[in-house]
This record gives structure tokens, C-alpha cells and sequence, in this order.
């Protein structure tokens, strides 16, 4: 057996009987056939359930179905209070209590636990303005907002205005919002179809008594969600049921497809008062919800589930059913009165008040005599079986169309126990205490894995609107403020240009040995391979770039043939401090079992040098967080022979120097015989090309071309990128251990992208606009904030809530809000870095092109680096910001596998077989 015990709720049919225990069942069979209508088994909620979730879902996705079921209409409103709003602010709530209007002064104080009571004043619209001209409405309600106004100690200027307006509209913005069809006893004329937010503006300004802006337009179900107070869950659902009935809760923005955003959430209004499936609701009407349906305004198939539930609606449900047995004999003596036979003598207050078993039975003798009856006792008892039996259906079916909501935010959020809040709202709940209980007993029958809390709302959901418009505010302004933060980092196509420009002046300046913050070193690499006389040479590669030390040993030829290859990590001491680095390089070729052997060694060496040969360079200085002592000034070279001689367990010749940006671009170009520029984006950044000779003035010769190693991550260093240059970058080059060097590279590198952000981050926190203004410890840690995590976030494959997840990881509490916004400022640091990189490659490429005299250029570019191949968006980025800046070119990017390593042993077998060529 399916039941909720005293609720009658049964599996398969079930004896007739009272809902209500102590009450006797009917007697009679009118009766008993009356109130079986009404019971409702546990599969038909199910039913229901599972019909209403398959509208969301179907509406969510923009398929029309062929009944008008639910709208799934988005609100525009996309964030939840957390606790800080504060401000004056005027409510207006149209048709949220039926025939009337509501004007408040809401007062928010952003301190938790302390409020202050909002001041109020109803107003009863006039049946003829309910049905009249549409102007005739809102001019009626702005008259009432200035009588409102008049008597309070405000100002005529500046008044910020939610406008509650409970009818279904198709919103397209939260202050734009198109009036779909009254419902709520309204007819006015010349609505429908019309922006009402627009409507009413125009009304005030007819009025003209005061400057109000109305800043949002919020459903009475939205206003009710807002207000919520806060309990053991987050409040992301409102549910109202008053005159009519809704629900609206907040969802994932990438399931709405009218919206086409990826990111965020959006509070959706169902509609589900239009909910009309014949399939799922048809068992479950009567002969009265079909006679109520044909007397009403809208009769036919439309909102047959709130003409279940709505409270305009319960008691004429209940009329019905009285005067039907009345005319049967079962009541009154087979008497009825004029009253009785009157539409919408039966409302929902005396509904409540003969159902609730504490008025006793001379309260409903009482109401049934002011209906003109002449009720005997048996006739109390199955008026109040009659008024349970109605509600309790109602409670039941909106339970199940509540659970239906629920299982959607279970399945859309992946969460096996949900755990939320939901906003009570509306006369029913007010007046109607059993129904809530009834509502969470069939709650949790059909949604057992969801802990709800039902919270009632404060001021009928008029603070809620205000909190809407609240929010509306604080977004705003903090949006202005992110703006106005991110502003310096999104680089204009001139800025750009300007880039692109200052890098070729200094590029022309190194190579003529004159003052430039870029060296512009030859590599003594005089040619790309070209596929063929290196075939068959075996050289070995020692790599050292970035965190760890690599060997590799290959063959060169028509493909790349790599044995065992082994990462080393640097020790720390060896990076910053005293110690032995190149013992320990040697230390890690020797565990790859080379004792005893003669062979070529190619020497990646990824910091700048000026070399001098093939095999000789002068460390400049260091990089990438690199500090070894006594390094220095000197031929890196020989240091590592003077190393392999101390160790005497390996024989190796050093043959040559590469750069890692040298060696991409070689290793690139072993397959494609374009690649003449090589890239690095990765802990740092720098970039190489093939150079005329001509041009190069500390190297003899004036044919052929040579390798320059650019060294563009100090491109800068002479103030030149001042003007880009934000607060955060000083903050993150004041923290490095070479203040004011490697100015670029400080810009786009892996190494610095990530405490960047960190920075940004910190400074929005002071700002109050990310995670409520509260520092936390973790994010005051330098370096916490990796780039790896620039990659994550801005990963299109990840949903909102994984973003969320990363950052809460980072003991970093935040909402939805929050996350986005730390989305944008990873996109906005990336993209300046990307398209930085971009200017660099345009200038480099241009350059060549130039060189040459060419009309357009074909080239490629070998790149190596985690930042350019792990983030999801900084090669496209880089690409565009090429084809922006140099149009003539024909660029594209090859990804190399271990470039640097490959190309340092291409040259080195070059070298050899010249070398050998050059003997015989």
C-alpha cells in the first residue's frame, strides 16, 4: 500500500471516506461518489510529476508542444541576495492579491538580522478599471503610488521602483517584459502583447509627481523566492498559491535555450498554472472542475492546474459540490438558497473557516446560515469533509508539480540528496495552515531525497521585490566596478599595433648591437633542416628549461624515433641557491645508463645567452624563477664539461647550445620546411626566427641567413610597455626575484598569469565585489592561484558548478555570482596575454616578410609551452591577433612534441655531419 497516512492518498482505489479523522464517513451515495472524485492515488501524483518535469525539460529546450503546458519563462533575474543589499526602495504589486493593489516603502539595511519594517498601503482596484481601458489600470496605479508617497518624508528625485506584476510575461530583459494573457478575474483591454513595464512609466510620467525609475519587473512567485530568509539550504525556489498558482525557481542559464548563455544561472517562472495535460490531469477532474471551468473568464483546456489549486477557485469548487448535493438530497434537506446557487459566493476565506476542526461546528453553521442554508448537524460534518476533500486535492497535486521542480534541480545540478529552501507565498498558505502540512507530507512521498525547508515569505513577497531591484543595484555596480578593473587588460586593435610596432623598432636595434630591451642573439643555427642530409645521425639531447631536466636519446630520421625518456625535477637549492646545478645535470645523465659510451651531446639551454659558436654562450641571466650563484657571465658550456670531468663516469662532447625556442622551431621544421619561427609560451615566453645576415652586425658574413634568439620576454625592460602596464603587474614584478626585468614575459607567461589574477582577485575582494568582501587567508598566499587554473575555469567543457568546485578548493566561499566573475577576469588576463604573444609573432613574421620583399608571406611557426597548449582559448587567440596585425601573412602554428629536445639533437647531428663532411 502507497499511502501518506491521513491524507487518504492510496495506490489503487481505496473506500471512500473523510480526509479528516473523528469525521464520519457519508452515509449516502451522492456523497460517497462526490468526495471519491476527489482522492488521489499515489500513482496518478507520480504521473503527474513525471508530466509536468518532461514540460520543463521540453519547454526549457524551445520545443513547442502541442498543448500550451508550461512556459518556463526566464525572469532575468540571476542571482540570489547574500545578505548585503541595503537601500530604500518602492514596491508596486499588481495583481498579487487579486482585486486590490500594494504600494510599499521598503527599507534593506545589508546587516544581517536586522530589519526594518516596511510601511504599506493597500489600495481595492474597481471591477471597472479591472476590466476597462489598459491605460485606465495604470494611471489608476500610479495615482495610488504618488497618494503613497505624498505622506512619506521623501524626496521627488531618484526613487528606485520594483514592479510586482503577477500575470504570465515573456520577459526579455528585468525591466522589459510583454504581458502574455491576464488571468486573476483581469480583463483590461490593450495590454496584452504590450511591454507593461513601459506602461507604467508612461503612467508616473502622466502623473508627474515624482522621478521614479522602475528597475525591474518581478513576478509575485520571484518576488517571494527573494524575500526568503536563508535556512539550512539555499532558497532557489519560490512557490505561491493565492488567487492563482506558480513556482519559479533558479536554474543552469546553459539548459534555457532562448537564453544562449553558457554560464550562470537564471531564475525560470513556470507557468505552471497553464499546466494543462489531459494524459496526466484528465483522471483526476470532476464534473466540478469541468463546470467551473466553462462559468470562468477563460474557459476551454487553459489553466486547468491553477483552477485545481488557485484559491480564487477552492471555494467555488466547493460551492459547486454543496449545491450538487443539495439538489441530490444529500444536504440541507435537498434545499438550497439563491446564495448558494450564486458563482463566487464561496470563497477561499470561508473554505478555510469551515475546514479548520478549532472553529467547531457552530463557526460552520454560522457561514452556511449566511449563505441562506438551514444546515442540521450531519450537514456541518460534510461541509467540512467537502472543504477538506477540495483542499486536500489541491495541496497534493501541488505537491506533485513541486517535486517535479525539485527532481529537475537534482538531475540539472548532479546532486543525489538536494538539499534547499522553498519560499511560501500567497493567501492559501496564510489562511490554510493544513495545506502546507498536507504539501510536505506529499513532498516527501514523491521527492524522498530532497531535504526541504518551506519558509514563508516576508511581506507577502514584497520585500523580496525589493531585493530584487536590491540586487539589480549591487549588480550594477559591481559590474561597473569589474569593468572599470578589467578595463586596462582588454587592449584595443591600436594598442596592439602599437606593440607590434614598438617590438620591430627594438628588434632592428638589438640587431644592430645598439641600446634595445631586446638582445637579439645568434644562435650560430644558420639553416632549418631541410628533411635529407641528416638522416641516419645519432646525437643525444640534454634539455633544461622550465621545472626539470630531460634526456633524450633519438635517431634522426624519415620520422622521429624516440628511446626511454625520464623527467628529472630541479632540486630547489640548485634553482635559487648555492649549489652544484650542472653536477646535478650530470648526475641525471648518468642514470640513464650511459656510463662508458662516446657520444654528441646537444645542450638545450633555455635562458638567454649570448653565444659566441655553436657551442659557446655566456649566461646573461636568469628566468623563470632560476638563481643558481656563480653562473652568471659565464660559458654554460663550460660549465657542464668542467661537471662531465668531474664525474669521469661518462664521455660525452659537448657539440652544441639551443635555445628551446631554437630548438622548436628545428624540430618543427624537420617536417614542415616553412617553419621559420620558433615560439615558447609556456613558464616563460620567447621567440626565434630565421634572420637575412645581412642584418645581423655582431656576426660576419652578408649572405645567408642565421637563428636569432630574440629573448622578447625582456621586451619592456626600457619602459617601452609602460602604458599597458596595470597595477597588478607592478604588484606581481615588485614580489618577483628580478623587480623590473622580463617585463613582457611577466605579462603572458605561465609563471605569472595565475598571481595576476590572484591580485585582481584580491583587489575585488576589497572592493566588495567577489565573495562578500571577505578576505580569506588562502587567497593572500602568494602563488595559490595557479595558471593551470586559467585553463580549468576557461574550460567550455566544464559546467558552472565545476568552476566552483576548483575555487572552493581554494577554501575560496563563493556564489554563482562569483564565479562568474572570476571566470571573466581569467578570460580578460589570458586574452591580453594571448593577444600580446599575437603582436610579438605579427612583428616577427612582418619583419621576415619585409626582409624579403614579398607581397605575402607564407610561414609557419613551431610552438612549444603548457600555457599555449593546455589553455582552451590562447592559441586561437593568438592566431586572430596575427591575422589582424599582419594581414600579408599566411601564418600556421605547429604544435611540437618535446621540440626543444628533438631540435637540440637535430643540430647537434647537423653539426656532426658537417663536422664529418668537413674532415674528409
Amino acid at each position: 500500500m502507497d499511502s501518506i497516512g491521513s491524507l487518504g492518498l492510496q495506490q489503487g482505489e481505496g473506500a471512500p471516506g473523510c480526509p479528516q479523522e473523528g469525521l464520519p464517513c457519508p452515509s449516502n451515495t451522492s456523497e460517497m461518489e462526490c468526495l471519491q472524485q476527489f482522492k488521489m492515488t499515489g500513482a496518478q501524483l507520480r504521473q503527474i510529476q513525471t508530466s509536468l518535469l518532461g514540460s520543463m525539460e521540453q519547454a526549457l529546450r524551445g520545443q513547442a508542444g502541442p498543448a500550451p503546458a508550461v512556459r518556463m519563462l526566464p525572469t532575468y533575474v540571476g542571482s540570489i541576495p547574500h545578505g548585503t543589499e541595503q537601500g530604500d526602495f518602492v514596491v508596486l504589486e499588481l495583481g498579487a492579491t487579486g482585486a486590490s493593489l500594494r504600494v510599499l516603502w521598503v527599507t534593506l539595511t545589508g546587516i544581517e538580522g536586522h530589519k526594518v519594517e516596511p510601511r504599506s498601503q493597500e489600495f481595492v482596484i474597481p471591477q471597472e478599471v479591472m476590466l476597462g481601458p489598459g491605460q485606465q489600470l495604470f494611471d489608476f496605479a500610479a495615482r495610488c503610488l504618488s497618494e503613497f508617497l505624498d505622506v512619506l518624508p521623501v524626496g521627488i528625485q531618484g526613487l528606485q521602483l520594483g514592479f510586482s506584476f503577477s500575470f504570465p510575461c515573456h520577459q526579455t530583459g528585468l525591466d522589459k517584459s510583454t504581458l502574455i494573457s491576464w488571468t486573476k478575474g483581469f480583463k483590461c483591454s490593450d495590454v496584452e502583447g504590450q511591454d507593461v513595464v513601459q506602461l507604467l512609466r508612461d503612467a508616473i510620467q502622466r502623473q508627474g509627481a515624482y522621478s521614479i525609475d522602475v528597475v525591474a519587473v518581478v513576478n509575485d512567485t520571484v518576488g517571494t523566492m527573494m524575500g526568503c530568509e536563508p535556512g539550512v539550504g539555499p532558497c532557489e525556489v519560490g512557490l505561491v498559491v493565492d488567487t492563482g498558482t506558480n513556482a519559479c525557481y533558479m536554474e543552469e542559464a546553459r539548459h534555457v535555450a532562448v537564453l544562449d548563455e553558457d554560464r550562470g544561472r537564471v531564475c525560470i517562472s513556470i507557468e505552471w498554472g497553464s499546466f494543462s495535460d489531459e494524459g496526466a490531469l484528465g483522471p483526476v477532474q470532476t464534473i466540478f472542475d469541468r463546470t467551473l471551468d466553462h462559468e470562468s473568464l477563460n474557459p476551454g483546456a487553459q489553466r486547468w492546474f491553477e483552477k485545481m489549486i488557485g484559491g480564487l477557485y477552492l471555494g467555488e469548487l466547493v460551492r459547486l459540490v454543496l449545491a450538487h448535493l443539495a439538489q441530490r438530497g444529500a444536504l440541507f434537506g435537498g434545499h438550497t438558497s439563491p446564495v448558494l446557487r450564486s458563482q463566487g459566493s464561496i470563497l477561499l476565506e470561508h473554505v478555510a473557516e469551515m475546514e479548520d476542526p478549532s472553529a467547531g461546528a457552530a463557526r460552520v453553521h454560522a457561514v452556511l446560515q449566511d449563505l441562506g442554508l438551514n444546515p442540521k448537524a450531519s450537514d456541518a460534518e460534510w461541509v467540512q469533509c467537502v472543504c477538506m476533500a477540495v483542499c486536500t486535492r489541491a495541496a497534493q497535486l501541488c505537491a506533485a508539480a513541486l517535486a517535479a521542480v525539485l527532481s529537475r534541480l537534482q538531475h540539472s545540478r548532479e546532486q543525489q540528496a538536494l538539499q534547499i529552501a522553498v519560499a511560501t507565498g500567497g493567501r492559501v498558505f496564510e489562511r490554510h495552515p493544513r495545506f502546507l502540512s498536507v504539501l510536505r507530507e506529499t513532498v516527501m512521498l514523491l521527492a524522498p531525497d530532497c531535504n526541504v525547508s518551506f519558509i514563508p515569505s516576508v511581506d507577502g513577497g514584497g520585500r523580496g521585490v525589493a531585493m530584487v531591484t536590491a540586487v539589480a543595484a549591487r549588480l550594477a555596480a559591481h559590474r561597473r566596478l569589474l569593468e572599470e578593473t578589467l578595463a586596462p587588460f582588454r587592449l584595443t586593435r591600436e594598442q596592439l599595433a602599437e606593440v607590434q610596432a614598438q617590438m620591430r623598432e627594438a628588434m632592428a636595434k638589438g640587431l644592430q648591437g645598439e641600446a634595445s630591451s631586446l638582445r637579439m642573439l645568434p644562435t650560430y643555427v644558420r639553416a632549418t633542416p631541410d628533411g635529407s642530409g641528416d638522416m641516419g645521425s645519432r646525437g643525444h639531447s640534454m634539455c633544461g628549461a622550465g621545472a626539470s631536466s630531460s634526456i633524450l636519446e633519438l635517431r634522426v630520421s624519415s620520422s622521429w624515433c624516440v628511446w626511454p625518456r625520464e623527467v628529472y625535477p630541479w632540486p630547489g637549492v640548485d634553482v635559487r641557491g648555492q649549489g652544484r646545478l650542472f653536477d646535478h645535470i650530470v648526475d641525471c645523465i648518468q642514470k640513464q645508463g650511459l656510463s662508458g659510451q662516446s657520444l654528441p651531446l646537444g645542450f638545450t639551454f633555455s635562458f638567454p645567452c649570448r653565444q659566441m659558436g655553436l657551442d659557446q654562450g655566456i649566461l646573461l641571466n636568469w628566468t623563470k624563477g632560476f638563481n643558481a650563484s656563480d653562473c652568471e657571465g659565464q660559458d654554460v658550456v663550460c660549465l657542464l664539461r668542467e661537471a662531465i670531468r668531474r664525474r669521469q663516469a661518462v664521455e660525452l662532447n659537448v657539440v652544441a647550445i639551443v635555445n628551446d625556442t631554437v630548438g622548436t622551431m628545428m624540430s618543427c621544421g624537420y617536417e614542415d620546411p616553412h617553419c621559420e619561427v620558433g615560439l615558447i609560451v609556456g613558464t616563460g615566453t620567447n621567440a626565434c626566427y630565421m634572420e637575412e645576415l645581412r642584418n645581423v652586425a655582431s656576426v660576419d658574413g652578408d649572405s645567408g641567413q642565421m637563428c636569432i634568439n630574440t629573448e622578447w620576454g625582456a621586451f619592456g625592460d626600457d619602459g617601452s610597455l609602460s602604458m599597458l602596464s596595470t597595477r597588478f603587474d607592478a604588484c606581481v614584478d615588485q614580489a618577483s626575484i628580478n623587480p623590473g626585468k622580463q617585463r613582457f614575459e611577466k605579462m603572458i607567461s605561465g609563471m605569472y598569469l595565475g598571481e595576476i589574477v590572484r591580485h585582481i582577485l584580491l583587489h575585488l575582494t576589497s572592493l566588495g565585489v567577489l565573495f562578500r568582501g571577505q578576505q580569506t587567508q588562502r587567497l593572500q598566499t602568494r602563488d595559490i592561484f595557479k595558471t593551470k587554473f586559467l585553463s580549468e575555469i576557461e574550460s567550455d567543457s566544464l559546467a558552472l558548478r565545476q568552476v566552483r568546485a576548483i575555487l572552493e578548493d581554494l577554501g575560496l566561499p563563493l556564489t554563482s555570482d562569483d564565479a562568474l566573475m572570476v571566470l571573466e577576469v581569467c578570460q580578460a588576463v589570458s586574452k591580453r596575454a594571448a593577444q600580446l604573444c599575437g603582436a610579438g609573432v605579427a612583428a616577427v613574421v612582418e619583419k621576415i616578410r619585409e626582409n624579403r620583399g614579398l607581397e605575402e608571406l607564407t610561414i609557419s611557426v613551431g610552438v612549444d609551452g603548457t600555457l599555449y597548449k593546455l589553455h582552451p582559448h590562447f592559441s586561437s587567440l593568438v592566431a586572430a591577433t596575427v591575422r589582424e596585425l599582419a594581414p600579408h601573412c599566411v601564418v600556421t602554428f605547429l604544435q611540437s612534441e618535446d621540440g626543444s629536445g628533438k631540435g637540440a639533437a637535430l643540430v647537434t647531428a647537423v653539426a656532426c655531419r658537417l663536422a664529418q663532411t668537413t674532415r674528409v
